[in-house]
């Protein structure tokens, strides 16, 4: 209650413009793109309280230490040990075969630097775990936030990137200059293996 109500006065009073398509109704891996600046964190909170939609992000271990541990995991943060990344599709599948409806933030595009590929770690998870892919977005051209359309991924990396890139193409984050086309490893045959 007391979440609606921070975000009710935050999108009252800010200069930003939720627009969504609506919450979703099942678990779903939650892209934040375009991920340029710091702010997004805090536009993800926003979009989330407002629409009631319980969210947990993943985030590098040394985010949880010392003081920051309560409060990042009160905010739906997820430490994420890169030494058994495979700990974390299992945790995922066990919360949606308990039936909760949550919404697994990931930032494919990296942490707010220009990158040449996202990291698939969002496509491989919603996979792996029979979720969709809601696309979330910021977009400082229309000062506008939100979520866009929830997608079925067909396991055909060249065709479910195509539509993911079509509704980015406009998208432009706070910070254009860091911005990465949304695009896998994957797709480039002559590329190494993501380690993302």
């Amino acid at each position: 209650m007391l979440k609606r109500l921070l975000a009710r006065v935050f999108w009252a009073f800010s200069r930003w413009t939720l627009v969504s398509e609506g919450a979703p109704t099942r678990p779903t891996v939650l892209v934040g793109a375009p991920h340029t600046s710091n702010w997004d964190f805090v536009l993800m909170l926003a979009i989330a309280w407002r629409l009631g939609i319980d969210v947990h992000w993943l985030g590098k271990n040394s985010l949880f230490r010392g003081w920051r541990g309560p409060i990042m995991r009160r905010l739906g943060g997820i430490p994420v040990d890169r030494a058994d990344p495979a700990r974390v599709v299992k945790d995922v599948v066990g919360q949606v075969h308990a039936g909760t409806v949550f919404g697994l933030v990931v930032t494919p595009d990296g942490t707010r630097g220009g990158n040449e590929y996202w990291k698939s770690g969002f496509y491989r998870i919603a996979r792996e775990t029979g979720m969709p892919v809601t696309l979330g977005f910021v977009d400082r051209t229309t000062m506008t936030s939100g979520l866009g359309p929830t997608i079925d991924l067909t396991g055909d990396v060249a065709a479910d990137m195509e539509q993911i890139r079509a509704f980015y193409a406009d998208k432009s984050g706070l910070r254009p200059e860091r911005w990465t086309e949304p695009r896998l490893r994957e797709e480039n045959p002559t590329a190494g293996p993501d380690a993302g």
